[in-house]
Formats: structure tokens, C-alpha cells, sequence
């Protein structure tokens, strides 16, 4: 199982939100390539990118930052999402090294968008759902469909997404723990990789991570904790290796 840093990116800095609300951040470093080297360094794998005011906006924001990081590490697999709403962006982001594609608020408006994008790029498109109380969030988490994530996450793995980025959006940030329950519910309900995220916050959500992973669980993003030092990354790999 992957342990696998967030680089959240606002006005090309690195900051973290709390709960994704814009207006309470923490700018954790001016250099997001410099942080990415001290997450690769500490033993990361895989980079996970996100572009804040791409998310707001609906179209890149910050690709300058992220063309860089991607330019600087090209043999770390890097998955970005933020503000990916139509074929041109992906296209783009795969051209110039991104691994991996995230679509978000566009994959819930516009379903059939998804099933394209897998079949002109298979292997590199991948679904985030962001939910609160089992309802998927959209544009930048400021609004709730109707939609339920376990119907959502069927959907694409029908279309052929390469795995699910879940987020538990009551736990985003702040520190409170991985919802372990939802996590495991929805990775049992389909077939493709899950990866887990909002709310990793010490060893004990990695360990207790590991223990389902079985059930289709392939990767848990952190952010806050990693920053503010309740979880040691390199520890966190380490362990997830040794129990795998």
C-alpha cells in the first residue's frame, strides 16, 4: 500500500485547507518543488498534486508549478487533479509527464465525459469523489449533488477508471482520523483500487488502513499530518511495506 503526500497548490504555494474551504488555509511552504523533494526524499512514491484555484475555477490555475515538479522528478508517477474539465487539460497534463489524471466535479456533472477520457487514455484516468454523509461534493466541495458515492463509484468502474480517490470531506484536515468504515464500504463495492483520504492523521490510520487493504485498499493520501508532524511519512511507508 502506498503512503502518498498531498501538494496542495494556492497561488503556487503550498498550503492546506480545512474541510476545502478556501478561506482557512495554511501556507505550509512558498516552494511546492521543494517540498516534493523533501516527500521524495523521505521516501514517497507517488506524489498527489492539486491545483486549489483549478478546483475553483474550472480550469489550471497553477501549471506552471506543477509542469515544474513534474519536469524536476519525472521518474516519481505524479496524479494531479483541480480544475480538469475538458480533453485539451488532459492531454496536456499527460503530455508534459502526469501519471495520472483526477476528475472530480466534471466526472459527477458529466458522467459520459469520463467514459471518453477511458477510452482515449486507459490507464491514466482517475475518479475523485469527494463525500459528506454518503453525497458527493462538487466544484471545489462548495455544493452537494444528489448523487450517492457508491452508485458514482460503480459507474466509472464500468467505464474503466484506473481507481477511486475517496474523501471523507468531514474529516479533510482536520486531524481527526481515517473513516475506516466508509473507506472499506466503498472499496467493496467495486472491483478497481480505492485510494483513502481526509483524515490520515497518525500511524494507527496506516496501520489500521493496512489491515483492509485486502479489500481492494491500494493507497492513503496524507496532507496536514505530514506537515505538522502527527505522522512521519517515512515511517508510514515503511510500516505499510512491512504489513503487506
Amino acid at each position: 500500500m502506498l503512503v502518498i503526500p498531498a501538494i496542495d497548490i494556492k497561488e503556487g504555494q503550498c498550503v492546506r485547507l480545512k474541510q476545502g474551504r478556501m478561506e482557512d488555509e495554511t501556507v505550509f511552504s512558498p516552494d511546492p518543488v521543494a517540498v516534493a523533494d523533501r516527500w521524495i526524499k523521505a521516501g514517497a512514491r507517488r506524489i498527489h498534486l492539486v491545483d486549489l484555484n483549478g478546483a475553483f475555477a474550472g480550469k489550471p490555475v497553477n501549471a506552471k508549478v506543477i509542469h515544474k515538479i513534474v519536469e524536476t522528478y519525472p521518474d516519481i508517477p505524479i496524479q494531479v487533479g483541480g480544475g480538469i474539465r475538458n480533453e485539451e487539460t488532459v492531454r496536456t497534463l499527460l503530455d508534459i509527464g502526469i501519471k495520472y489524471v483526477i476528475i472530480g466535479t466534471k466526472a459527477v456533472q458529466s458522467p459520459e465525459f469520463v467514459a471518453e477520457l477511458c477510452q482515449k487514455w486507459p490507464g491514466h484516468i482517475i475518479v475523485g469523489l469527494d463525500a459528506r454523509e454518503d453525497k458527493v461534493a462538487i466544484n471545489g466541495w462548495s455544493s452537494l449533488s444528489e448523487h450517492n458515492v457508491i452508485d458514482m463509484a460503480q459507474r466509472f468502474e464500468e467505464y474503466g477508471v484506473e481507481a477511486i480517490i475517496f474523501t471523507d470531506i468531514s474529516r479533510d484536515g482536520m486531524l481527526q482520523g481515517l473513516n475506516v468504515d466508509s473507506t472499506v464500504k466503498l472499496a467493496q463495492s467495486i472491483k478497481i483500487p480505492i485510494i483513502a483520504a481526509g483524515g490520515v492523521t497518525t500511524i494507527d490510520d496506516i496501520q489500521a488502513l493496512c489491515k483492509v487493504a485486502d479489500k481492494g485498499i491500494m493507497g492513503a493520501i496524507t496532507g496536514r499530518a505530514i506537515y505538522e508532524g502527527t505522522l512521519d511519512l517515512t515511517q508510514a511507508q515503511k510500516l505499510a511495506d512491512s504489513l503487506m
